[in-house]
């Protein structure tokens, strides 16, 4: 369930484009504005005011934006305002350029998006990045972690929900006997969580609980330090329960010795139109504090304001 909440009767393009407009002129900037616009427009209404603000003023609404602000606020404004696949395309290409951490940002994109939201994140990225998402991938990682990034960007699953019952016994078994002789980068492993469909990998890895004691995440917690154990782990999260897997990147992104804006931008802004009001009910379940209410104790202004707006804080 999505959180971003749009008004009953929306103003017509051209008067959205126009108070942009006003939000930029004459000394200083309204934030305001810019927050109760934008941050109350969904994906193609966004699409739209872009474009009739290019045709109506002959400038690039986000250069616009680009100009009038600054730091976290400039950074969520402008993501917001791409398109969902634009904005998959350049977290992923940001992700290609940085260490290893981002390497959970790229799988974060391949396994939580539909099989159409990744290839036309894919095809965003060829129209802005003249070069391909898997070239990117494949040059910026190595070893083990190249072996299940590649094949995760590069699927394109099933997404009905028939489940073959006998294969997920088979695979359950599998599974177990290589997590059991540590071959955790084996083929059949990566072939597994990268091709079969989320119903089909849940029904596998139901089994593989029912049949052998554990979740398979306890079984890859051998080495708690193995960076590619972790991103296998956040791997199969990310399949069967994203809004568990979301819900502990914003707990980490909160409750840290200083806030990690980075994250906390990202999974608000991709999640608002998709599912945020599930991963703020899990968010209160294991915090016992609403989403909300952490957002409020560690931002502050513009930044703070349009991250309450996206996840559907209502004032009293």
């Amino acid at each position: 369930m999505a959180t971003l909440t749009v008004p009953t009767t929306v103003p017509s393009v051209s008067e959205d484009c126009e108070q942009l407009r006003k939000a930029f002129s004459g000394w200083g900037t309204n934030e305001g504005l810019i927050i109760d616009i934008l941050g109350h427009r969904n994906a193609e209404q966004r699409n739209l005011i872009r474009k009739t603000y290019a045709e109506t003023y002959g400038e690039d609404l986000l250069k616009a934006l680009d100009k009038e602000l600054s730091n976290d606020f400039e950074r969520l404004v402008l993501l917001w305002a791409l398109d969902p696949a634009e904005r998959d395309a350049l977290l992923a290409n940001e992700a290609t350029k940085r260490w290893t951490s981002s390497n959970q940002v790229l799988m974060e994109i391949a396994c939580t998006r539909s099989a159409n939201q990744l290839l036309h994140a894919r095809q965003a990225y060829h129209a802005r990045y003249k070069k391909s998402l898997e070239e990117d991938v494949a040059h910026h990682t190595t070893g083990d972690f190249r072996k299940l990034l590649l094949p995760l960007v590069s699927s394109y699953r099933y997404e009905g929900e028939e489940v073959n019952m006998t294969l997920a016994k088979t695979e359950a078994k599998l599974l177990h006997e290589k997590i059991s002789d540590k071959a955790y980068s084996d083929d059949d492993v990566i072939r597994v969580l990268a091709t079969r469909s989320k119903a089909q990998i849940n029904a596998t890895l139901n089994h593989y609980k029912n049949e052998y004691g554990n979740d398979i995440n306890k079984d890859l917690k051998a080495d708690p330090k193995d960076e590619f154990l972790a991103l296998l782990r956040s791997t199969v999260k990310c399949l069967v329960y994203p809004e568990k897997y979301f819900e502990k990147v914003l707990r980490l992104a909160i409750n840290r010795r200083g806030t990690d804006e980075g994250a906390l931008t990202r999974v608000v802004c991709t999640r608002a139109e998709v599912d945020l009001k599930i991963i703020a009910d899990e968010y209160q379940r294991r915090n016992s504090v609403p989403l909300t209410r952490a957002i409020v104790k560690d931002t502050h202004g513009d930044y703070e304001n349009l991250l309450l707006a996206l996840a559907g804080h209502v004032e009293n």
